[in-house]
């Protein structure tokens, strides 16, 4: 069978342009492999199969029917239909510039929009609620306390999700001040420094699964039942296990759905309760710009409350005018009506 044009532009774009060329990281490729793999199932849905694709019905109709399938059909959230979107640009900008004849047709599809969304505030666990979700792994089996450092060290470090999962023992420093090494976005490093008590799990955890010795500081730090690193489902199934758990002991401390990534959330709101300053929680959870770490200072209404408070002491009186004890006065107002 004669390959089609669009399996030989993806093809290369997947494993050659994005790797030589762009020199992206192997997580943002795996992403953008994963919009093309939903991408053919959404066409075989419509009874195109993969051999069929052609760069002729890899047109503007049929990516906007796909971002609705990925909403109406698989759920999606509009973040992740946006995300799917993006990696479909960059590759129509791929094809413009190596086949100028199909222009015009990839020009439509680079002009598909970015769908609006409502931004919601992270959701985050209050103290409290994080303590009880924490002591719920049973520290008696070896597969409990992995899962208790493990979601520990989630919320300790400030972590997104895969960054945990990228984490080898090198990375990790016990000796004190205890830190350890994130690769975020774009393979940028970081050193995150860990509580006592987060070092004392680590040790402890290193001691238990035999990985101090030096040689093995490429292995990965929460490795699964074949040696691989965890995944980001791994983390979630886990995290997931233990938070219905939770919610049925005390639902009221918990929302209705929960992600590793509200651990981030929940680490970043207790430090600026806490009074560390946002540059600091910028720099611990790896953000570019400072204004992506203001959205915890927005949504933290009882910090807010507290500012006003301290801004208006003495200000506003609580007491109430003389005039309104005054009777006649009061009898003279209300006869002017």
């Amino acid at each position: 069978m004669k390959p089609t044009d669009f399996s030989y532009h993806l093809s290369n774009y997947l494993s050659k342009y994005l790797i030589c060329v762009s020199g992206l990281s192997s997580n943002t490729i795996l992403s953008y492999r994963d919009t093309f793999a939903a991408l053919i199932k959404f066409y075989d849905s419509l009874g195109i199969k993969a051999e069929k694709i052609t760069i002729e019905t890899f047109n503007a109709d049929h990516v906007i029917r796909f971002l609705d399938w990925l909403e109406q059909e698989r759920g999606n959230t509009v973040s992740t239909r946006n995300n799917r979107l993006a990696a479909i640009h960059a590759f129509a900008k791929y094809v413009e510039r190596r086949s100028p004849e199909k222009m015009y047709s990839m020009q439509e599809i680079i002009a598909v929009p970015i769908k609006k969304n409502a931004t919601a505030p992270p959701k985050y666990l209050s103290v409290e609620a994080l303590q009880l979700l924490l002591s719920l792994p049973d520290k008696t089996t070896k597969t409990g306390r992995r899962d208790c450092v493990l979601l520990s060290l989630l919320y300790d470090s400030g972590a997104r999700v895969q960054e945990l999962c990228d984490i080898v023992v090198s990375d990790v420093r016990l000796d004190a001040p205890g830190s350890i090494r994130l690769t975020g976005k774009g393979s940028k490093t970081r050193i995150v420094p860990l509580m006592p008590p987060m070092s004392v799990l680590l040790r402890q955890y290193l001691c238990e699964y035999s990985l101090t010795d030096p040689a093995f500081g490429h292995r990965p730090l929460f490795p699964n039942h074949c040696g691989h690193k965890l995944t980001r489902k791994g983390v979630s199934y886990i995290l997931n296990k233990y938070f219905q758990t939770a919610k049925r002991t005390r639902p009221e401390f918990y929302p209705e759905a929960f992600s590793p990534h509200c651990l981030r959330h929940s680490k970043s709101m207790h430090l600026l309760q806490s009074g560390v300053n946002l540059i600091y929680i910028r720099d611990i959870l790896g953000h570019v710009d400072v204004k992506t770490t203001e959205v915890y200072a927005r949504i933290d209404t009882e910090m807010k409350r507290k500012a006003l408070e301290s801004a208006s002491k003495g200000v506003v009186s609580d007491m109430a005018p003389v005039w309104q004890t005054d009777k006649n006065l009061l009898d003279w107002l209300k006869s002017l009506g």
